[in-house]
């Protein structure tokens, strides 16, 4: 069953809260400014409406490249069992 990619991308309150922490810090260390809950809110349903399909998309793009690269393992491997006929 295929997930839709809105689900796949969800966060947890936990995760929620680790991010908002990163983002307050961000503005004020590298800003200057401090943020609201309000605004670090609409930053994370931002990220997780634009950014995160990428970051997602690229994470199974790498994924399959590396299947591909053990699969050619296996076919290696599978053909240096057969024995030589004399």
């Amino acid at each position: 069953m295929r997930r839709s990619l809105k689900e796949a991308i969800r966060l947890n309150d936990r995760e929620k809260k680790q991010l908002a922490d990163e983002i307050k810090a961000f503005y004020l260390d590298v800003r200057g400014e401090e943020i609201g809950i309000i605004e670090e809110q609409q930053l994370i349903d931002l990220f997780c409406e634009h950014l995160a399909p990428i970051v997602y998309n690229k994470a199974l793009d790498d994924a399959l490249c590396w299947l591909k690269a053990q699969a050619e393992n296996i076919e290696t491997d599978y053909y240096l069992l057969y024995k030589s006929i004399q």
